[in-house]
């Protein structure tokens, strides 16, 4: 029950980095400058606000903040949570906020709707391993479910519909040669997940760290990870602004760029920090956070993954036609 308690803490935004409802926190922020500072070097710095939502994903930018690699960058960053996408993206086009973070599912959608945004770094990978990755489909041993193609026919719990969960399940449903359009999707939150599941008002879920780690521990197991497949190595979230800001601001939108990108190569070569950062910012349990799958840090959002999730989303439905890839994806 510890564990349980710690992740539902999480929840309210884990509608991971999903078009989740929500607005943003008015919690305590942390600053890469910090109360310590005190004086005169935080006036020397320049303030930036960028919306994040307390998951795994976001342990990078924690990290860079305490390693001091926005303020070496001259950005004093102020981490504001929200409970999701769909906060975060009004709060950057308002100018409420200057840099955000989403998942890519939701960034194709958005600019397929004429809301001019633009990737700018990246976040969270799939580790590429079906059995070994931060997101996973899961389901209780006695379900009858053993492979991706049992799926058909099944209630199937993710956590936002129309977006990067259930259309991957379909797609990985698809390939497995599956009609996809006989799997039901019923949207929930996380921590309710688990719960429905014991009692059999659905066959499966699709889970993230720390509801994978969770899961497992009570007994349920996985099927496959649908962020490891069908699309190959998956940018699953990016940092993004508006369009309108780089022009204003593009000297400080490479400042923070290169400062995320430092920020995702330090986390992804010392795992063990990036997991030490995750006390800062959620309530997980020491427990939990030893057992965690985290996921891959890249350095360069996938182009390739990208295009394959726009081709996804427009196969489903999600969107009318393939946004401008260029303009969304980070200048090269």
């Amino acid at each position: 029950m510890k564990k349980i308690k710690g992740a539902l803490a999480l929840l309210a935004a884990l509608s991971l980095a999903a078009c989740g409802s929500g607005s943003p926190s008015s919690g305590p922020a942390e600053s890469s400058t910090g109360a310590a500072t005190g004086s005169g070097a935080a006036t020397a710095l320049e303030q930036i606000e960028v919306g994040v939502i307390p998951i795994v994903d976001v342990a990078p930018i924690y990290l860079g903040v305490k390693e001091g690699l926005f303020e070496k960058e001259g950005l004093d960053v102020k981490l504001t949570l929200a409970q999701g996408g769909a906060a975060i993206v009004p709060a950057i086009t308002s100018k409420q906020m200057d840099f955000g973070f989403s998942n890519v599912t939701s960034m194709i959608v958005a600019r397929s709707k004429n809301l001019p945004l633009k990737m700018v770094a990246p976040g969270g990978s799939s580790t590429g391993d079906t059995k070994a990755d931060f997101a996973a489909v899961m389901t209780k041993p006695d379900s009858g479910i053993k492979d991706i193609k049992d799926l058909v026919g099944k209630k199937v719990a993710v956590n936002t519909l129309n977006n990067i969960s259930d259309s991957t399940i379909s797609e990985a449903v698809k390939l497995a040669g599956g009609d996809y359009t006989k799997v039901q999707f019923v949207e929930m939150g996380f921590p309710d997940m688990a719960a429905q599941l014991a009692a059999g008002n659905v066959d499966a879920m699709a889970a993230v760290e720390p509801f994978v780690t969770i899961s497992e521990a009570d007994g349920n197991v996985p099927v496959f990870s649908n962020y490891a497949e069908p699309v190959d190595d998956l940018t699953v979230a990016v940092y993004f602004t508006s369009d309108e800001y780089i022009e204003e601001n593009p000297e400080t939108a490479a400042k923070f760029a290169r400062a995320m990108i430092a920020s995702q190569k330090f986390a992804d070569e010392n795992p063990d920090k990036a997991k030490a950062v995750l006390p800062d910012y959620t309530s997980l349990e020491p427990d939990v956070i030893e057992k965690l799958t985290m996921p891959r840090f890249y350095t360069e959002v996938n182009e390739a993954s990208i295009e394959k999730i726009a081709e996804i989303s427009l196969d489903r439905g999600l969107i009318e036609q393939v946004p401008d890839l260029v303009a969304l994806l980070p200048a090269k």
